[in-house]
């Protein structure tokens, strides 16, 4: 039988440090004067006590060695836990939000999702537009530390090709996390105040500059204004288009920049491949845009480039409805959507190094079958794929699939159109915010959703971020006998 109180230790503890943080939104709206700060004030002491009592109450199996099926619920649970707490302040706050409208928005925020149901953003207290922000920049290093430590440990969808040069954590894991997390926030904060000045020095007010530097590090895509980025000018939308791309570049290679021995990050693979592919992806809107629309010049590129980084990396953040650009545009930022940045950034989505392991894989079967006498292996950045990894990719992939086809038909069955369930769940699954049609498109919400889809995106989101596969191995039976 599992021992549940490491995970119920761990759980408590973030969720009593996720209530400590609501003090700080909280000193936002006291600042403000507008009355809202006593909501905060609410939702921390709550937050706190819950979270500190489980903790309390599991401390004597702190200290135990934590297993693989531990570690499986930690990273779970704490993704379920921590955006029911983190719904308390929209619930009670200002958006009076349902309770299913309030954990969406929690679940979208601390998944780095971005998608919203709320609407008239620049009417709400800032207080809740800095807690939407901290939320989101939570979430965004808190699945650094996933990405890196646990996933490649336990072997999920192919990262564990990653351990030689990530960190060997297993048997360790929460010491060496702690280790580990404070190489990254180094890292984070650095990114995210010189995120912020840059847009300070493009004009943003200094309260828009700190949530969009926390929402852009995060590639979260939420934003205080209905617009989003279209509210700005070409400056901010330079500066954002920057950063987006330094925050999908994997982490460890800043961590071991930062202590000499990372040589050069353009050695990586999926490091060129994901800057090959904001080339291709932008040379082709731009290409696009000159010839078809009146959106030509300086505005075109800048456009094109923005809002295709802006997919790619899962942010979500858009500064003009693509949807008015035409057919092929559209189709092209749907299927970036599902490419994603570097494993162990804070992008979302499938990641580029499953794709250049599926293309070695597809590149040596084409070369058995021509040379059938011949031996050939897929490579990954020089070096032979292990069966194990491909496997892991390969199943990745179909279990990706499968899932987006499901959450599909699923909300197609609430009565949305093709379009909209189709792009929904690919939104949802693959964290990547907006989707596409006139409902959860770049100018839309998910607020005219019925219950059951916002509930289903929920859940796809949580799936999505946490790679599938640590969430459907807790749903076996083999899962709790082993």
């Amino acid at each position: 039988m599992i021992d549940l109180r490491p995970v119920g230790y761990v759980i408590g503890l973030l969720v009593a440090v996720l209530g400590a943080a609501m003090l700080v939104p909280m000193g936002v709206d006291w600042f403000d004067g507008n009355g809202h700060a006593w909501v905060f004030l609410q939702s921390a002491v709550l937050t706190v006590l819950v979270g500190g009592s489980m903790a309390i109450s599991c401390a004597n199996g702190a200290k135990q060695r934590i297993t693989i099926q531990q570690t499986f619920l930690i990273t779970t649970g704490v993704w379920v836990a921590l955006p029911i707490f983190g719904a308390i302040p929209f619930w009670l706050g200002a958006t009076e939000a349902r309770v299913v409208d309030a954990f969406f928005e929690a679940m979208s925020g601390l998944t780095t999702t971005g998608a919203t149901v709320f609407v008239e953003l620049e009417a709400l207290p800032h207080g809740l537009l800095f807690w939407r922000g901290l939320l989101q920049w939570i979430g965004g290093i808190g699945i650094i530390v996933v990405a890196m430590v646990f996933l490649p440990e336990l072997r999920i969808g192919g990262m564990q090709i990653f351990r030689s040069e990530g960190f060997d954590t297993f048997g360790k894991i929460l010491p060496r996390a702690g280790q580990i997390s404070a190489r990254i926030s180094v890292v984070y904060l650095t990114l995210t105040i010189a995120c912020g000045l840059a847009y300070l020095g493009f004009g943003m007010e200094p309260f828009d500059a700190i949530v969009h530097a926390m929402t852009t590090i995060a590639t979260g895509g939420f934003a205080n204004y209905d617009l989003s980025f279209a509210t700005f000018g070409a400056g901010v939308e330079y500066a954002a288009t920057l950063f987006m791309i330094l925050a999908a570049l994997p982490f460890v290679r800043y961590v071991q920049l930062l202590s000499g021995s990372g040589g050069n990050i353009f050695a990586d693979a999926q490091v060129r491949g994901f800057l090959i592919l904001i080339v291709a992806l932008s040379a082709m809107l731009v290409a696009w845009l000159w010839i078809t629309t009146p959106v030509t010049g300086e505005q075109g590129f800048r456009k094109a480039l923005f809002n295709g980084v802006s997919i790619l990396t899962g942010t979500g953040y858009v500064s003009a409805d693509y949807m008015l650009w035409g057919a092929f545009p559209v189709a092209l930022l749907f299927f970036a959507g599902l490419i994603g940045g570097c494993a162990g950034s804070t992008s979302c989505s499938i990641k580029v190094f499953r794709y250049q392991i599926l293309v070695s894989s597809v590149a040596s079967q084409l070369q058995s079958s021509h040379s059938p006498h011949g031996v050939f292996h897929p490579r990954y950045d020089g070096r032979p794929i292990d069966d194990e990894v491909l496997s892991s990719v390969m199943a990745f992939f179909v279990l990706f699939l499968i899932s987006l086809g499901i959450t599909a038909v699923l909300l197609g069955a609430t009565g949305l159109d093709a379009i909209t369930s189709v792009s929904a769940a690919a939104a949802g699954l693959a964290n990547i915010g907006p989707g596409l049609g006139d409902i959860v498109g770049p100018t839309g919400s998910y607020a005219p959703l019925s219950d059951p889809a916002k509930w289903l995106l929920a859940v796809a989101m949580l799936v999505g971020r946490l790679e599938l596969m640590v969430v459907y191995a807790i749903l076996t039976l083999h899962f709790w006998r082993a």
